[in-house]
């Protein structure tokens, strides 16, 4: 049966959610907090002036983390979650000192390379999705959203004063020092999880790649999250050079981030109110692919305007969040009811890859032909995605809903799915014994739970 979703998370319940989102925050904040500021280190670097090595450099955790994010979810699902979130992090301490001691942009690749092998973002879902309820586990997935959305802003901030203070050297040393920290954290604080299962929302499965890599709606928002992430890290090899060369020192490109950041969220809340609320999601998402693409105009046409920058890089980031934002509740609501975590996991691999080949060709183009290249590089890529947005399916105005179940057998599943189906309101319904939840997708308006609780209360 399941338990009112108005019950308040309990104390263990809350401890979970704060500790990882902690573990996952100071993880990408080691990751994050160098782009700002890699290419100007890059340049005092023997072999820094290949930008091509510079961009591998600076992409290559994506590669490591796209290949294997998912085995190393799986690979908790057998040796249990906190050895591999151990594990994980104790590769990124090795490759954030590696990176720190490095003489050579070579040894910074071979440390990035073992920062991005520590992929526990899995394993850090499933171990929330294993010590939350069914009904508070949407909260604790949000707290761990939000968390990385806020280390992306402060990181972006710091850098430019943490390398006038420690510089790069000691950025890479001090978040692998924050790393180890990460593992005391889920050591003392993270609780271990009195059951550890599988989780259909949050993880992915082999049986279920075949269903979501063949459903074109989630294929296009795919391609959207690596253009994204492609577009983001090539910029970084760009924007702080054309910061500088509109004269602005570099410890002072905070003065430009930080504002933009907190501004370009502002101007998104509307929005995405709107387009949940009015389920208008796809116009949203169409005018936020057009916004990035008029932002790279920007970008090119202003390159020596300190101003025209500060504003291009505004418009950049009202879009880039807004996308962010908007990406995952599009894969949430056209992925299979039980797939959601196929869906994602596969979404999530890609985002990587599309970090790590964004850096790559990026730095490739820039080190050829000049920014301008990167600036086509990035265009490309969005006219494609602009043409897949507005050619996709409008999404239904659905939610996801989970509920968890008794014990019970194969016919007996069956039967609830049906009947759980057959409620007004549920556009989707999947009863999962092994997992004793039932997956449902309703209608955003007209939904009435009090019929799904009944029917649960009365199968008790």
């Amino acid at each position: 049966m399941s338990v009112s979703s108005s019950e308040k998370m309990s104390p263990i319940e809350r401890r979970a959610a704060i500790g990882l989102s902690g573990v996952y925050g100071l993880r990408m904040f080691g990751l994050f907090i160098i782009l700002p500021v890699f290419a100007f280190y890059a340049e005092e670097l023997p072999g820094g002036d290949n930008y091509v090595l510079v961009g591998i450099a600076l992409g290559a955790y994506g590669l490591t983390q796209a290949v294997l994010q998912i085995p190393f979810g799986w690979l908790s699902d057998r040796i249990g979650r906190k050895p591999v979130i151990y594990l994980g992090l104790l590769l990124f301490v090795i490759g954030s000192l590696i990176a720190a001691a490095a003489e050579n942009i070579y040894w910074v690749i071979l440390g990035r390379i073992i920062q991005g092998s520590g992929a526990i973002s899995a394993a850090v879902m499933a171990l929330a999705a294993d010590l939350t309820r069914e009904e508070h586990r949407t909260k604790a997935m949000a707290m761990i959203g939000m968390t990385i959305g806020t280390v992306f802003a402060a990181s972006l901030a710091m850098a430019p004063i943490l390398n006038q203070w420690i510089g790069v050297p000691g950025i890479f040393a001090m978040t692998g020092i924050l790393a180890f920290f990460a593992i005391l954290v889920v050591y003392k604080i993270i609780p271990d999880p009195q059951i550890s299962r599988f989780h259909s929302d949050t993880e992915a499965s082999a049986a279920r790649f075949s269903s979501v890599l063949s459903n074109t709606q989630l294929l296009r928002l795919n391609y959207g999250i690596f253009a994204l992430h492609a577009i983001l890290m090539a910029l970084w090899l760009v924007v702080p050079l054309t910061l500088r060369q509109a004269g602005m020192v570099v410890e002072d490109h905070w003065q430009i981030y930080l504002p933009v950041l907190i501004f370009s969220v502002a101007l998104i809340i509307p929005a995405i109110i709107y387009a949940e609320r009015k389920a208008k999601l796809k116009s949203v998402f169409v005018t936020a692919i057009a916004m990035l693409l008029i932002a790279q105009f920007l970008l090119a046409l202003t390159a020596n305007s300190l101003w025209g920058t500060a504003f291009a890089l505004l418009v950049f980031f009202a879009a880039f969040n807004l996308l962010e934002a908007s990406l995952p509740s599009l894969i949430s609501k056209i992925a299979p009811v039980g797939a959601k975590g196929t869906a994602m996991g596969i979404y999530s691999s890609t985002q990587f890859l599309g970090a790590f080949v964004g850096a790559a060709t990026g730095g490739f183009l820039f080190g050829t032909y000049g920014s301008y290249a990167v600036q086509g590089f990035c265009g490309v890529l969005l006219v494609g995605w602009l043409v897949l947005a507005a050619t996709m399916k409008p999404p239904a105005a659905v939610r996801s809903k989970m509920y968890a179940v008794q014990e019970m057998n194969q016919h007996q599943s069956q039967e609830l799915t049906r009947r759980l189906a057959a409620i007004p309101g549920v556009y989707e319904a999947l009863v999962l014994i092994d997992e004793k939840v039932a997956y449902l997708k309703v209608d955003m308006k007209g939904f009435d739970e009090a019929k799904v609780t009944k029917l649960l209360g009365e199968e008790t």
